[in-house]
Formats: structure tokens, sequence, C-alpha cells
């Protein structure tokens, strides 16, 4: 069979029928992703090509291959999901969200050109910043603004990126780009916001954990991935991004720990597997790329169902702050064990999903001969095993007994959790599952003594670190604190300059004034009739005229 209808658009019908249908039609919303992507994957690679005519430019709705087949095949699965997690909601506006969230990221890995990919770039950022602003906190409402200011911005240097890469090389074609232009490190620019490069991730830890329970999770699976696969499709390869990724694996460790909100720990741990992806990219090698991507497939599932645990606790405590949590696991046993099995996923632990994966980009590093990142990426597997794949479910269900007894999660969640759960281990036990989708060949077998007994004895030492020391006292405690990132630029620094300049201004105008009427006084006063002095006028208008000159000057540079 050929599909041959643009494939983001069930997406888009659905969510127009979720604001119109009464809401007891909800739950046929389901059946959207399931059956779209199912017909998508029985299609294939003779799945349709589509061009839209738009006036004398042609815009690539549907340029399909393995590649963009394996996200959309992904995206399908989270959103599936997702709804699912979201059945008990009476509120239309997380749904019409996050259906055109998931429809636009559909529409972004199909997108053949960069015009296209433009416009799913900023529908993307549009339809999920109001999965922040649905919390309805005022909390939510600064989060909210200032990610979608962000995503506003690579939008803008994506697209000016993309008018500069026309006039290089006379195409709006999405392929290989590479470093090497202007417009080249633009686009990377535009991409290293949504895929959360360093100093430009804020954004993710600011705005996540602000967002519903639900707009967390499918937060988590769309807006980032989506960069991956750009950055996959545009810069295979390139160097730089090993060192980019290396960093990414490494500096949201320290704030993991530190961190009490546990769903912000999820967050920075986001940014952390994110750069395994990068780092396997920047590799280019088939092994390498093909980690990426199942590493990004995978990532989709086990931190979706961390975030989805997480919004079952926020949703029957209220709260997610580790400070005051423990003890869960007596009266919501089934989300202390969903929990535990992403837990072991994000730890690439063996017969869990993450293990499949993770374990091909550390095997291209070592081949690439980067023995140093490789060092780095051993240590922030073992990081994030400390802050995700422990930190998490201790701090949240076992711990100190806070004494608090809620009810277990709602029916619908722990489904959702439990598709989750049940995909961790279905890709953990038979890994072909996600292999034979991989765009690029691949002899790889993760269940060899070498592998699993590095991941043993890797998870095996981390477990002992963490329990001497929190035995010892000196684990991090949890703090009832707000820790503020590179953030704290534009949060506090910004803003007080901001004040600082507004006040320089208003000095500088009343100076002016001030200046202009001593002026005035100076000048002989006259009235202008036919027998004026023509000099006398002159004079006061070149004072006149520069008075407004500079004026006008200093106005400009502020």
């Amino acid at each position: 069979m050929e599909y041959v209808f643009p494939a983001f658009l069930p997406f888009f019908i659905a969510a127009l029928l979720a604001a119109i249908l009464p809401h007891k039609f909800r739950y046929f919303l389901i059946l959207v992703p399931i059956v779209n992507g199912v017909l998508l994957y029985l299609s294939g690679e003779n799945t349709a090509n589509i061009s839209w005519q738009l006036h004398v430019y042609s815009l690539q709705i549907m340029d399909v291959d393995k590649l963009s087949l394996m996200f959309a095949y992904l995206f399908h699965i989270a959103c599936t999901i997702c709804l699912i997690y979201a059945m008990h909601l009476k509120d239309k506006l997380q749904l019409i969200s996050g259906l055109t969230y998931a429809g636009s990221a559909v529409g972004a890995v199909f997108a053949g050109d960069f015009i296209t990919l433009f416009i799913f770039w900023e529908l993307l950022a549009v339809t999920s910043a109001f999965l922040i602003f649905a919390r309805k906190t005022q909390a939510s409402l600064h989060a909210g603004i200032r990610y979608l200011i962000i995503q506003i911005l690579s939008g803008v240097a994506l697209l000016i990126a993309a008018i500069m890469h026309f006039y290089d090389v006379g195409s709006y074609d999405i392929d290989y780009v590479g470093l090497g232009t202007n417009a080249s490190y633009l686009f990377l620019f535009a991409f290293g916001i949504k895929a959360a490069f360093p100093f430009l991730h804020t954004w993710l830890s600011d705005a996540y954990p602000e967002a519903t329970p639900v707009g967390t999770v499918f937060l988590s699976a769309f807006t980032t991935k989506v960069a991956i696969y750009m950055l996959a499709r545009t810069f295979p390869g390139e160097d730089l991004l090993v060192y980019i990724g290396a960093a990414m694996t490494c500096f949201p460790i320290f704030y993991a720990v530190i961190e009490n909100d546990l769903r912000k720990v999820l967050a920075y741990s986001l940014i952390n597997q994110l750069g395994f992806m990068v780092c396997g990219i920047g590799i280019g090698t088939a092994l390498a790329l093909n980690g990426a991507v199942a590493h990004a497939f995978n990532d989709v599932i086990f931190k979706g169902l961390l975030f989805m645990t997480m919004g079952a606790v926020l949703t029957r405590v209220g709260h997610v702050n580790g400070s005051d949590l423990g003890g869960l696991y007596k009266t919501m046993p089934k989300t202390t064990l969903f929990c535990v099995v992403g837990a072991a996923s994000i730890s690439a632990f063996p017969l869990f999903s993450g293990f499949i994966s993770k374990s091909m980009v550390m095997a291209a590093m070592i081949e690439a001969g980067h023995d140093y990142l490789w060092l780095m990426l051993l240590f922030a597997s073992a990081g994030v095993f400390h802050h995700a794949g422990i930190k998490i479910p201790f701090f949240a269900f076992f711990a100190h007994d806070s004494g608090m007894r809620p009810k277990e999660a709602p029916a619908n969640m722990l489904f959702a959790m439990g598709i989750a759960s049940a995909l961790c281990i279905a890709f953990g036990c038979f890994p072909w599952l996600v292999y034979h989708l991989l765009p690029w060949e691949n002899a790889y077998q993760p269940y060899d003594v070498t592998h699993v007994l590095t991941q043993l004895q890797l998870l095996f030492f981390s477990a002992l670190a963490f329990v001497w020391l929190n035995k010892q006292g000196l684990y991090p405690p949890e703090l009832r604190s707000v820790n503020l990132d590179t953030e704290w630029l534009y949060r506090k620094v910004l803003p007080r300059l901001g004040q600082a300049l507004h006040s320089a201004t208003d000095n500088i105008l009343a100076l002016a004034k001030q200046t202009l009427v001593s002026v005035k006084s100076l000048v002989p006063k006259m009235h202008v009739n036919e027998g004026a002095n023509a000099a006398t006028l002159t004079y006061r208008m070149v004072i006149g005229f520069v008075l407004l000159a500079v004026i006008a000057f200093v106005t400009e540079m502020m």
C-alpha cells in the first residue's frame, strides 16, 4: 500500500475535533496516532513524496527516507502514550496543544526544504508553549513567555540561515550542510537552541518543570528530538559536535545532583542524554549515527516514562520536591515499579532499552580514537545513574517516610506508564525491534561479554559510591532551594541592566531639557517681525538644531 497524504494532517484534524466535540469523545482521539502510524509503517519507504505549489515556490511537504520514517514512527508512539496519559483531563487546551504539537513534529521531520521546516519549527514553538501556560500559575506564565521568546529566536535564526543558504547554493532543499559558511553556523545556532547546547539550554530546565503533568510528557518527546533529527540530517560527522556533546553529557550532572525539584532533575537528565546523541552525530560513522538515532528513539520512551511517574506524584501530592517526599511506595506501588523500570532504562542496565543504544555511541567513540572524550562519557554514564537512576526513585518513593499516603495514580496514567515500561523492556531484550528501523547498515551486537561486564561494573561501583556517600552524609542533601543556571544572565542581570539604562536615559533627557531651558534664557528675547534681524534668527536656529541633534544622538545611543 502507499501512504498518499501529509502525515501531519490527521493530527491537526484531531485537534480541531477536540476543540468542537464534547469531552466524552476524547477517547477516540487515541485512534489518530495509532491508525496513522500503522498506515505509515505498512507503507514504509513507499510513502509518497508530496509537494505543494505556493505561487512560484514548491513546498516539499513529504520527503520520505528511512531517517525521517524512524522519527515519524517514534512520534506516533509517543503521541499515543501521551494521549492515554492525558485521558483523565477535562482541559481541552492541553489536548489541542498536544495534538498540534505532535503533528508539527511529524511535519518537521518530513519537511524536504527549509521553508517548510521553518513553518513547522515555529508551530512547534507556539503549540508547545500552551502546555506550559496551561498550568495557570505565575511561575508557569513567566517560564512560558521566556520559553516562547527563545524558541521564536531559534525560528528567526533558521529563516535567516535558510535565506543565506539559498544565496550560497541556490536551493532551499534540506541536505548535508556542514560547517564553513555563515549560513551553516547560523543553522547550527538555530538547531543548537532546540537541542539544548551548553549556554543555550536554560529554556529546557526553566520551562519543563513548570508545565502541567501531561504537558511535560509531551514536551520531553518532540522539540529536542526534532533538533537531533535535523543535526543528523545536516551536520553528520562534524567534529565540533563531538566536543559539544561531551560537554552536554557532563555539566548537567552537577546541577541535577543538587536540584530539589525532581522534574527539574529529569530536565537536566534530558540534556545529559541529548549529549550522547550529539556525540554520535559528530562522530559521523554508521555505528555512531545509528547509536544517536536509536538512543533518541529509546530516550523518548524511558524519559517520558520517568516524567509520567513524576507527573503522577505531582497529580496526587501537589509537588515533586525531593526534600518533602519519601515513603510513597506504600500507597503508590505501581507508579514506584514503573519509575524503577524507567530508572533502569536510562541507566543503561542490561535488558533495558538504554543499554542497546548508549553502548553504540560509547563503542563508536572508542573506534574514532577519542579516548579522553570516551572517559567523559563514562563519567556521564555513572552520573546519570546517580541522579536519574537512583536519586529519582529513592527520594520520591523511598528515603525517609514523609508520612504522606496519596492514592495510586489514575488508571489511564498507570496504563500509559505500563505501555512505556513494556516497551523499555521489550527493546532491551529484543534489540532488533529498534535496530531494524535504523537508517544505516548495522551489524552491532550489544550483548557481548565486554559490553555487559563493563556496564555492570560501572553501575555496581556507582551504586556503591551513592550508598557510601549517603551513609557518610557527604551526598548533597535535598534542600528547599532555587538553583539558578546561566539563565541568571537574563533573569537577573539583564533586567537590572535594563533598569539602569532606563534610569540613565531619563537622567540624560532631564539634563538635556534643563540645558535647553538654560540656553533659551541666555538667548536675547526678540519678536519676529518684518524688521527682525536675520543674523539673530540664524543664531537661534543654529542653537536649536544643535540641541535637537545632541538629544537625538543620545536617545539613539540609549
